[in-house]
This record gives structure tokens, C-alpha cells and sequence, in this order.
């Protein structure tokens, strides 16, 4: 398993677990950070053992956003220092690609579900690029902010595609616009996350529900229903999901997972998927994992 400075990757009896690593800076992104997440979602992929994807933060943090500890030119992209540490990461648009971006859309093509456990403060980026995920959970002491109108900027991430897709455009806006931060309550009736438990019980809950897709589910089929429902939510109208969906059917219902399921059902004993997801990748349009890949 790869070795990493500002993060954790942890696999066990199927679950991922890539923790924030740098407590002592509530876990700051920096673009180490984002790096070292591009890579972690790289290896849970290739890793045919890995069904979950579980992120939280080390300490009494999720993460606070942005290290800003160059001060005012934290976010200049003349800074030469900051062009130094970021050449390899390319441009889009002509201009250099957003750090927070490529982790969220990371994020977004990765071929397992993904959890987020919010432990605590989530602020900035520590918020926007956990959208694509597709589960999260907040401890009662979690706190979240959409602060960029209050830094001067706006926000990041690929957040402007993911936020009003997760909670609603005004909502959206409220909490965009006003750059306020808020408790866990409000993230719940807001929609950003699923369900709030008290701090002692967010990694066993979250834990608990990543256990129950991977003893239960088939591993493709989670894959292939993740991308599924992520790339609909831009379909024009319901007849591009018919047709994706019938294609899925057809390919599926001829395989090995498929066999298995209606028989371990009707046998009533657990399920023992064959299937790996990597050799059902073209069965359903994924999202590119690097921007080379972009139609």
C-alpha cells in the first residue's frame, strides 16, 4: 500500500478508509492533500477487495478548507511559489486547474460508493469536494461553511454542478451567498447530509452502513448504479436512463452476479458475488478519471 504524508488509506473486510491527516492544521487541504486523495481513489479502484470507500478526518476536524498560510496570496496563481508546486497539474480553459476540482471529480468517477463521516468542522473545500460522494453522515459537533464570498472568491470544486444537484438551488444560494457557517441540524434539513448521530456513534454508523453494501451487494452492480444515477441527473429526459438502464439489464442479467443473487435468495443463505466491477466498466458510461480522458 502506498505511503502518504497528509492522509491515511486503511482497507479492511472490504472497507476503505481514507482519513484526513493533518490534525494539527484541523486537516487543511493543501495541494499535497489533493494529490495524495487522486492517488488513494486510484488504488480503492484498482483494488478488486475494496467495495467502500469510507473518508473522514483525524482529530476534532473534517477539514477547515484551505491552508492559508501564505496569507493574502494564498489563492494567487501568479505566486511564484504556487506556480512551482503546481506545474504538473496542467490548465484548463487556459488557466491552472483548481486543486479542489480535481479531487471532487476524482471523487465523482470513482468506481466504489463512497461515505463521508463528518467528524467535525467542514468548511471550504473540506465541504465541496465531498458532494460527489454519495452517503454522508455528520457527528452532532460538525459545522459547515460555503465561505468563499467572505474570502473574496467563489466557490470551488465543481461545486456550482454538484451543490444545487445535492440540496436545491435555493438552498444552494442561502448558504452560498451568505458564505455563514452552520451546524450539523441545518445540514440535515438542508439535505447536505443523510442522517446526524452523536460524535461516539458517526465511525460506527458509517462503518455499519459501508458493512452492509459489502456483505450484501453485489460489487458491479453498486459500480454500475453509481454511475447510473450520478450521470442522470444531466439527462434531458427520462428515455436516456430507459435506454441506458435496458442496456444495463441485458448486459447484467446474462452474468454470474445476477445467477447468484436469485439463487442465494432462494436458498436464503448470503450472497457470493463473482463478478469484479473492472471487467464491466463498458456497460454503463462512466465519468473520465483524468481530464485526457474528457470527451
Amino acid at each position: 500500500m502506498t505511503a502518504f504524508d497528509e492522509i491515511r488509506l486503511d482497507v479492511a473486510e472490504g472497507v476503505a478508509t481514507i482519513t484526513l491527516h493533518r490534525p494539527d492544521r484541523l486537516n487543511a487541504f493543501t495541494i499535497t492533500m489533493a494529490r495524495e486523495l487522486i492517488a488513494a481513489f486510484d488504488a480503492t479502484d484498482a483494488d478488486e477487495d475494496v467495495r467502500v470507500v469510507l473518508m473522514t478526518g483525524e482529530g476534532r476536524g473534517f477539514c477547515a478548507g484551505a491552508d492559508l498560510g501564505r496569507g493574502g496570496r494564498t489563492f494567487d496563481a501568479t505566486d511564484e511559489r504556487r506556480i512551482a508546486e503546481r506545474a504538473d497539474l496542467g490548465t484548463i480553459g487556459g488557466v491552472p486547474r483548481d486543486g479542489g476540482g480535481m479531487v471532487s471529480l476524482r471523487v465523482a468517477a470513482s468506481r466504489k460508493p463512497v461515505i463521508v463521516a463528518y467528524n467535525g468542522p467542514a468548511v471550504g473545500v473540506g465541504a465541496t469536494m465531498t458532494l460527489p460522494a454519495d452517503i454522508r453522515i455528520a457527528a452532532e459537533s460538525a459545522r459547515f461553511g460555503f465561505v468563499f464570498a467572505r474570502r473574496g472568491l467563489v466557490p470551488e470544486a465543481a461545486s456550482s454542478w454538484f451543490l444545487p444537484r445535492v440540496v436545491g438551488i435555493s438552498q444552494a444560494m442561502e448558504w452560498v451567498a451568505t458564505g455563514r457557517v452552520f451546524g450539523a441540524a441545518e445540514a440535515l434539513s438542508g439535505g447536505l447530509v443523510s442522517r446526524v448521530v452523536p460524535d461516539a456513534d458517526l465511525l460506527p454508523t458509517a462503518r455499519g452502513i459501508a458493512a452492509e453494501i459489502a456483505e450484501n451487494t453485489s460489487g458491479v452492480s453498486v459500480a454500475l448504479s453509481r454511475q447510473m444515477l450520478w450521470s442522470m441527473l444531466g439527462a434531458a429526459t427520462p428515455w436516456e436512463a430507459h435506454r441506458v438502464d435496458s442496456n444495463a439489464i441485458f448486459r447484467l442479467g446474462q452474468g454470474a452476479d445476477a445467477a447468484e443473487g436469485v439463487t442465494s435468495f432462494l436458498e436464503k443463505r448470503p450472497p457470493e458475488f463473482p463478478g469484479r466491477v473492472a471487467d464491466h466498466l463498458d456497460v454503463v458510461p462512466a465519468w473520465p478519471t483524468r481530464p485526457e480522458d474528457m470527451p
